[in-house]
């Protein structure tokens, strides 16, 4: 009782709110806490699925031996593309279907409605339509184009490595725009009229409107989109493995897959380890260059 007469209220409003949370604090850390710690123990051990019972220390030997292996910068770097070319195409057509709700043509309650239908289908059935609609024998992709007198006869779509990449990437973007479409669209809902009118009534163009108002008004909710994504994007697995699985020839082989590949199919426990802390280190510098980037304490 001494001591909380001698705390300030909201230094009493913070240790209450600290003990609230506290059971649920201690469950999640307690569930997310002990995977975690048993990854960074393995990854420091020559652990196998067929040798579980003798493991032999190796240090960092796994990670050495990762950031040495060509196969695993090739697949950082065909990671790296398929991050960068999904998010940055899902951030540029999520401003501008924001920008276009925002107008409120007409339908565009519709518009808003709709966008939740890709966002909301799982990822796994996000896949599974896109490999139908790229399949070579009766697939909607090839039978539009032939309809349409694009092509003369039916295409494989996903024997090239290129193409197949490409391919994955459209179906990610078609999953995961509205997302950051209703993330902007709200945060532009929020926006005060009175800067746009006032902009206009100065002369300012549309353009110059949406540039140097908006656009600055709107760099926390892209801060959120993009760290969101980006981070999604990284470890993306599920749609790689149900539209190509991979393949071809390795093609579509991302980071994420390569752990499920080293962990699950080649059963290198101490491998797939390090490869997860090494997509963690780096989805988390990604995240802390978007902020120092972007985030302005002042403009809160």
């Amino acid at each position: 009782m001494i001591l909380r007469r001698n705390l300030s209220v909201r230094q009493q409003d913070a240790i209450t709110g600290l003990l609230l949370i506290l059971p649920s604090l201690i469950i999640i850390l307690g569930i997310a806490l002990q995977p975690i710690l048993t990854t960074l123990y393995l990854s420091f051990f020559d652990a196998s699925l067929s040798k579980t019972a003798e493991m032999a220390f190796v240090q960092l030997q796994n990670y050495t031996s990762l950031l040495s292996d060509p196969l695993f910068w090739q697949t950082i770097w065909r990671t790296l593309y398929f991050t960068v070319v999904s998010v940055g195409l899902e951030l540029a057509l999520g401003i501008a279907l924001a920008q276009l709700i925002t107008a409120h043509p007409p339908g565009w309650q519709f518009l808003r409605t709709s966008l939740i239908i890709p966002w909301a289908v799982p990822t796994i059935v996000n896949g599974a339509m896109w490999r139908w609609i790229y399949n070579a024998d009766y697939g909607a992709l090839n039978g539009l184009l032939l309809q349409l007198g694009i092509i003369n006869k039916y295409i494989p779509w996903l024997i090239s490595p290129v193409t197949s990449m490409n391919l994955v990437i459209l179906a990610d973007i078609w999953h995961s725009v509205p997302f950051i479409a209703l993330i902007l669209q709200a945060a532009m809902a929020t926006l005060p009229a009175e800067l746009d009118e006032a902009a206009a009534v100065d002369g300012a163009s549309a353009w110059q409107r949406f540039w140097l108002i908006r656009m600055p008004l709107l760099r926390s909710a892209i801060l959120v989109a993009l760290v969101i994504r980006t981070v999604e994007a990284f470890r993306a697995f599920d749609i790689i493995y149900v539209i190509t699985q991979g393949g071809p020839a390795f093609g579509t082989v991302t980071i994420s897959y390569l752990t499920y590949l080293e962990t699950f199919s080649y059963g290198h426990l101490g491998r797939g380890s390090a490869l997860s802390f090494l997509i963690s280190a780096i989805t988390l510098l990604m995240a802390f260059i978007y902020i120092r980037v972007l985030y302005r304490p002042e403009e809160r």
